[in-house]
Order: C-alpha cells, then structure tokens, then sequence
C-alpha cells in the first residue's frame, strides 16, 4: 500500500516554509502579536474573552480552509492563519483562567498532554513529525492541531513562569531566551532535529508572551508602556514586511520533499 494512501493522500507541495532566520523572526512576532492583540481586543475594545475567542475563532476558521485549499506554500495565508492561530491558542488559555479559573499548572500540564497525543497519533498514523513533510491533507491537519496546541501551551507555561512563579517580564524573556539557545546549541551538537524544531516552536510561544508584555504594559507594572495598540501595530508592520519579502524573494515557490 502506497505510504500516502488514505484520507489526505492527494500529493502536494510542501506546505510549511523553510526553516530559516526569517521564519522564526516572524514566528516570535506572531506570538506577540497574539498576545497583544487578544488583550487589545479584549479589554481595550470591550469585547471581553469570551466573544474575542469567538470572533477570533470564526477568522481562524475562514484563514484554516483558505490555507488547507491550497497546493503549495503561499507565505501570507500561512503567516495569517498562524498569527491567528496565535490569538486564539492566547484566549484558550485566557478562558479557562479567568473564565473557569482553572489553574495555570493545571492548563500547563493539560496542553502539554493534548500537543503530546496530537504528536503520538501523527507518528502513529504518518511514522514521522518532520515538517518537510508537509505534503498531504492529513498531515496538514496534524501539523495546525500541533500548533495550536504549541501557541496555548506556550501561553499557559508563560503565565505560569512570569505570574504564579513571579518572574516577571524581564526576566520571562531572559529565561525563555536562554532556553531557546540552548535547543539551538543542542541542535548544532547533533540533536534530533524534528525534537529541537518543536521545542524551539513551543518555546518561542511563551518568549513572545512575555516580550509582548514588556514592551506593552505600564511601568508601573514593571513594562515599557508602549500599550496594546502601538507594539501590535508595530510588531504586525514588520510581520508584513517579511512576508513580503520572502513572498518576493521566490520563497513561495516549494519543491516536494518525498524523502522526508
């Protein structure tokens, strides 16, 4: 039997981008951007987090079935699906603690057990987690479950660090900054690369959290106060401006990986 046959066995173009420089810069940024943007949303525009989750949701939907519609890697539906997906993994998390107050060691351990069975059911089904290997419907779907879950893990382990345990916002992006080099330094020593890709991907989640919170809330709050609106402004600029570039640059043209 054919390794694609199936639900999803339709062949396409790899649809993830290449791990580069680039895709972790506008990753950290959408991260931040979900952060700032549900607060923005939720607090400053009045539409509270539960109708946030379900406006946010809707467009999730609508960016998810554009994505999955296409055959190859198109950077802006990609990049917007993700930064999407950003702010409702953000207001998951948001939910059940100020909604349900339910605690954040209990939402932290919940969402590592949910990313962990998404990844036990992908291997078991596909036989590999690598992201070059992006090129059937099932995996697509594998692959955005695993990342929602990433985004509303990466909020909750951030809340836990920089709220329950009191680190605060400078020093939750100093620990989560040296924690990501240390996967990259793992990974350069010879580390399986398809566990540091996923531990990078959760833990830039929770950097972006706290960075995003630096840079947002007052000082009397131990952040910068540039407030919601301008560092989502700003963050979501220079997202645009990547974007742009690597859709020019040709990165939207993606060569099948059957290997992977």
């Amino acid at each position: 039997m054919s390794q694609y046959s199936g639900f999803g066995a339709r062949r396409m173009l790899n649809k993830v981008p290449e791990v580069t420089a680039i895709f972790w810069a506008i990753k950290l940024l959408s991260t931040t951007v979900g952060e700032t943007g549900a607060d923005y949303l939720a607090v400053h525009v009045g539409l509270g987090a539960s109708l946030t989750a379900i406006c946010m949701s809707g467009l999730l939907v609508a960016a998810l079935l554009l994505q999955l519609s296409r055959r190859t890697y198109v950077p802006w539906t990609y990049w917007l699906t993700v930064v999407l997906v950003s702010i409702v993994g953000t207001q998951l998390t948001d939910l059940l603690t100020d909604k349900l107050e339910i605690s954040l060691y209990i939402s932290t351990a919940a969402f590592a057990c949910a990313l962990s069975a998404t990844f036990a059911v992908w291997y078991g089904a596909e036989r590999t987690l690598s992201i070059h290997s992006i090129v059937t419907m099932r995996r697509e779907l594998f692959y955005w479950t695993a990342i929602l879950f990433t985004f509303a893990l990466g909020t909750a382990a951030g809340d836990l660090a920089t709220e329950a345990l009191g680190l605060g916002f400078q020093l939750g992006v100093a620990a989560f900054g040296v924690l990501i080099a240390a996967v990259m330094i793992a990974y350069y020593f010879g580390a399986n690369p398809v566990l540091t890709f996923w531990l990078a991907y959760i833990l830039t989640r929770p950097m972006g959290a706290s960075l995003g919170d630096l840079l947002s809330q007052s000082r009397e709050y131990g952040g910068v106060g540039l407030g919601t609106i301008q560092t989502s402004i700003a963050f979501l600029t220079v997202i645009v401006g990547l974007v742009a570039w690597v859709t020019f640059e040709g990165d939207g043209a993606r060569r099948a990986d059957p290997a992977q």
